[in-house]
């Protein structure tokens, strides 16, 4: 898979979580393009085209972020923040999939810009269902625009 190819950006440490979800966006045919980052660092390089990231292209963003909260080096509340305040990534939908309960978390991630926040099921098949309607959503059924280069180019003008 190239990088540049990416449909899901999927931000998580835990590898059961990680296959699980994987399984069951592909089970339903959603996207076989998914790259996964195991922590929050490894999530801003991809998404800015940095370190080993540096060949991939803005012009060809992820279409969807899943993204864990509890993630080491960075956690995904600075991988949300970054990722919102830029005008290069600030229009990928970003849905927070995370096992906290905390009420503050919610909060934090809406005023950050995420698009959605889901907790994360406990039992197996709620999780697996739920990512199938979360991959359903967000890959097939909503609209968004396309990336425009001039507002790319500007942004990348002014870094």
């Amino acid at each position: 898979m190239k990088l540049d190819e990416t449909d899901i950006l999927l931000v998580e440490d835990s590898l059961d979580d990680a296959e699980l979800a994987v399984h069951a966006l592909r089970r339903e045919r959603l996207t076989n393009n998914i790259f996964i980052a195991r922590d929050g660092e490894e999530a801003l390089d991809f998404l800015f085209c940095r370190g080993p990231f540096a060949a991939r292209s803005f012009e060809r963003p992820p279409k969807l972020v899943l993204l864990d909260l509890k993630l080491p080096k960075v956690d995904g509340i600075e991988v949300l923040r970054q990722t919102k305040q830029d005008p290069r990534t600030v229009s990928i939908p970003v849905v927070v999939m995370t096992s906290s309960k905390e009420e503050q978390d919610l909060v934090r991630s809406y005023d950050l810009g995420a698009n959605s926040y889901i907790q994360k099921p406990v039992d197996f098949e709620k999780f697996r269902e739920t990512v199938k309607t979360v991959g359903l959503y967000w890959m097939i059924i909503n609209q968004r625009p396309a990336v425009h280069e001039s507002r790319i180019s500007a942004a990348q003008g002014s870094k």
